[in-house]
Parts: C-alpha cells; structure tokens; sequence
C-alpha cells in the first residue's frame, strides 16, 4: 500500500516543492480587503508583505473543514495510506480540526488509514519536518519508519527568530501588547524560539550584528552536530538578511547545506516583514 503525504501551508515550503515531491498542500486562510485568499494557491507571499508595508493587516484561518473532508474522503476511498504533518496545535486549530474530520470520515470508511501528527513547528521548522518525511517516502520508507522520523525531528527542531516588529505577534496574541510597545519605542530587538509548540521570548537586545552573533551563540549551546544537519532559515521578504546570516552560519558550522525560503502567507501575516528565522535540531537523528 503506498503512502500519501499531506502538509499545510504553514510549513513554508515554496508550491514547487509539494509539487515536485507529490505532497498534498492544504492551504491556510487569508483575508486582506474583504478578500478570501488560499495560502500559496491563490496568493503569494510577496503580495502579502507588500499589502504590510502599504498599512494593511492581514488576518488569517486554519484549513477549511471542507477541504480536509474532500482530502480525507478522497484518500480512504483510493485505498491508500496517508500522513498528515500539522501545523502546531499552539498556534492554530487546523491540527485539531483535521483529527475531528478523520473521524468523521472514519464513521463512513472505517478503513481509513491515517497518521495525523502535530509537529508543535511552524514555517520551516515545520518544512524540515516535512522535508526529511519527503525524503524517506521517496527512498522507500515504511509508513512506520516516516512516523517515528517526524515524530523524532518534531520533538527535537530548534526555532529561534526575531521580528522587526513585535506589534505583529502582538495584534495576533502571540505576545504580550506591553512586550510590543516596549520593543517599539526602544528598537529592541527580540529573540524569540518555540517551546512545546508556543512562542516564547529568551531576550531582547539591541542593535542586528549583536543580534546575529546571539544567534549563531544559542545554535552552538543548543545544536547537535550541526555540521551534518540541514539547516533552514526563512525571511519576512528580506533575503539579503537572509542571506547574510546564511553566510554566517556556514563560516561558522559548515552544514551540509542551508535551505532559504520566504515566509508564507499565513505565517508572515502575524510575524510582519523583516523577520528573520533559523531552524535546526538540538538531538540529531
């Protein structure tokens, strides 16, 4: 029985990759102007940031109920196998959602058979996640052996990122209003990582190159074996920054590569332009 993989959009993964990988992309929602869009299907996210940058703030929500009764029918009636790496439980209802359809779907094909797992991730934290799973199915892993790999790799990804803006993060309730206001009028720059799926803040400081040299500091104290890891980072359409922690990381860690990918519609809806986000793991499979 072959295996069918399924992700959301918040995995930051760019279209091409589910494509050329036969991954299932479940977009998230989001709603500019009055207007509904799909994560990656019907808008990018350079057209989101630019919406940022002209005033606008974007909201968004988790994948439809009806697109994952589609999705889940369709696979319990093909008769084949499937996983679905979630978005964190923490920052979104799409993973609770999805195991209430399955469920439902369950009630009239009972042989259905699929694996929901909450990566507790998110952008490509998350990607990787999916990435290594990606790479398994198409090397022939079992179904097994793809569950405890993103199971493993969930429990053991490494976030660390930092906003230009905390007022973002705030207006979605990721971060205290007071935390937001502080680090605006100050220029603050806030560090932040995820904690068993939840944003939290480690500290603040000012001024990017102490930032920076923060960072490649709480990779070296907290990852394992970096040299052998792919590494990610992902940016508020800000590459050049991107780019440039990128050679920072490489100088110092010499990693077997350094994957760099745009933040996504639904993410960088609450995270604003210019964030800058790096992802790695602490135990290295």
């Amino acid at each position: 029985m072959t295996v069918k993989l399924f992700a959301d959009s918040a995995s930051d993964l760019p279209a091409a990759y589910f494509n050329e990988h036969n991954i299932e992309l479940l977009p998230l929602k989001v709603h500019i102007d009055g207007q509904d869009y799909e994560d990656l299907i019907t808008i990018e996210p350079k057209s989101v940031f630019d919406k940022i940058r002209d005033g606008h703030m974007p909201k968004t929500s988790q994948v439809s109920p009806d697109l994952f009764l589609k999705k889940f029918t369709q696979l319990a009636e093909s008769n084949q196998s499937g996983i679905y790496i979630a978005f964190s439980s923490q920052l979104s209802g799409t993973y609770q959602t999805a195991v209430m359809i399955r469920d439902q779907v369950k009630e009239d094909h009972p042989d259905l058979d699929l694996t929901i797992i909450d990566s507790k991730c998110a952008s490509l934290g998350y990607g990787l996640v999916v990435m290594k799973a990606a790479e398994l199915l198409n090397n022939g892993g079992t179904k097994e052996e793809i569950i405890e790999a993103s199971r493993f790799n969930s429990e053991h990804m490494e976030h660390l990122f930092t906003v230009e803006d905390l007022e973002y993060l705030a207006k979605g309730g990721r971060v205290s209003k007071a935390s937001a206001f502080l680090g605006g009028l100050l220029n603050i720059k806030p560090l932040l990582h995820v904690e068993d799926g939840k944003l939290v803040p480690i500290e603040k400081m000012r001024g990017k190159k102490k930032l920076l040299k923060r960072i490649l500091d709480v990779m070296e104290e907290r990852g394992d074996d970096l040299s052998n890891q792919v590494i990610a980072i992902s940016h508020g359409d800000d590459e050049e920054l991107a780019l440039e922690m990128k050679q920072l990381i490489e100088e110092k860690f010499s990693p077997k590569d350094v994957y760099i990918s745009i933040i996504g519609c639904a993410i960088g809806s609450h995270t604003g332009t210019g964030t800058l986000a790096i992802f790695f793991l602490n135990q290295h499979s």
